[in-house]
C-alpha cells in the first residue's frame, strides 16, 4: 500500500514518491531514516520507469534537455548519498521536515502554473501554458519546435534560441545539480527543484517539465542507491515490495491523472504533508 501511494502521488504530479515512502518506514515501521532514505530511492526508480514508459510513449517528455541536466543532477545525486554517511539522523530529520513543508507550499501555489501563469511569458503564452517561442504543433505535442537543419546537422543547442524556445540551459544545469544532491541525501526524485527550474526558468511548458522530471529522477536516483546499496542500507526485504508497489501506483496514477481532480488531490496531500512535516521535525528535536 505504501508504494501503491507513493507511486500513484509521484506518477500525478511528476515527483519521486520519496515524501511519502520514508514518512511511512519512520513513523510507522519505526525503521531509521538512512535505510528508509535508500529504500525510497529504490522506489523512485520504480516512479520513473512506470511514469516515463507512458510519457515518452507520448512523446511529451524532452530527452534531449533531461540528457543534458542529469549530467549535473547525478554528480549532484552521488555526492548527496556519500554526505548522508555523515549526517545525523536529527539533522536528516529536520532537513525533511523542510523539504516536505516546502512540497506543501509548491502544491498551494502549483494552481497558478497549472493555470499556464509563467512571469517572463506573454499574456497569450501564460494562458495556454506555452512557452513563447513554440510553435502550436510542437506545444500541442509537449515537444520543443525543431531546430535548423544546420543546427541539428552540427549538433549544436544554443543557450537561448528562438528557435528552440530554450534557456538558460547552464543556470538549469546548476540548479539541477542542486536537485541531485537533495535526491541523494533525502531519498527524494528531486522534482521540486527540477519543475520549477525547467518551467520557470528554461522556458519549458508545464506538462513537458513534469514529464521530462519523471524521466530523469529515475536516472538520479539510481544513482544515488548505488551508493546507499555498497554501504548496505538498503534493505531488499522491504525494497522489493515497496518498488513493485511504486511501480504499480506510477501505472495507475498516470491513468487517474485524466480521471480524477487534482486540485482534490492537492488540497489533500497539503494537510497530510503539513501533519508529516510536523511529526518529523519533531522527531528532529529528539521529542
Amino acid at each position: 500500500m505504501t508504494g501503491l501511494l507513493a507511486g500513484s502521488y509521484g506518477a500525478l504530479l511528476g515527483l519521486g514518491g520519496g515524501v511519502i515512502v520514508i514518512p511511512i518506514l519512520t513513523m510507522f515501521f519505526h525503521m531509521p531514516i538512512q535505510t528508509a532514505v535508500g529504500i525510497s530511492l529504490v522506489g523512485v526508480i520504480a516512479t520513473s520507469t512506470g511514469a516515463a514508459i507512458v510519457y515518452v510513449s507520448e512523446v511529451k517528455a524532452d530527452l534531449r534537455l533531461g540528457m543534458i541536466l542529469e549530467l549535473g543532477t547525478t554528480i549532484g545525486a552521488i555526492l548527496g548519498a556519500v554526505t548522508a554517511g555523515y549526517v545525523s539522523a536529527r539533522a536528516l530529520y529536520l532537513l525533511y521536515a523542510v523539504v516536505v513543508l516546502y512540497n506543501a507550499y509548491s502544491m498551494y501555489r502549483s494552481k497558478e502554473a497549472a493555470s499556464g501563469q509563467r512571469p517572463a511569458a506573454s499574456d497569450q503564452s501564460a494562458a495556454s501554458g506555452q512557452r513563447p517561442a513554440a510553435s502550436d504543433q510542437s506545444a500541442a505535442s509537449g515537444q520543443r519546435p525543431a531546430a535548423s537543419d544546420q543546427s541539428v546537422a552540427s549538433g549544436q543547442w544554443p543557450v537561448a534560441s528562438e528557435e528552440t524556445g530554450v534557456k538558460n540551459i547552464p543556470s538549469g544545469l546548476a540548479l539541477s545539480s542542486l536537485a541531485g544532491v537533495m535526491s541523494g541525501l533525502l531519498g527524494v526524485g528531486g522534482g521540486l527543484i527540477k519543475i520549477p527550474v525547467m518551467y520557470l526558468l528554461m522556458g519549458i511548458p508545464l506538462k513537458t517539465a513534469v514529464a521530462t522530471s519523471n524521466f530523469m529522477i529515475g536516472v538520479t536516483a539510481t544513482a544515488g542507491a548505488f551508493i546507499y546499496y555498497l554501504n548496505g542500507r538498503i534493505n531488499a526485504a522491504v525494497a522489493v515490495p515497496v518498488a513493485l508497489g511504486v511501480f504499480a501506483g506510477a501505472l495507475f496514477g498516470k491513468w487517474a491523472g485524466t480521471k480524477v481532480s487534482t486540485t482534490v488531490l492537492r488540497k489533500v496531500f497539503i494537510f497530510v504533508f503539513l501533519y508529516v512535516a510536523i511529526q518529523m521535525g519533531l522527531k528532529g528535536l529528539g521529542q
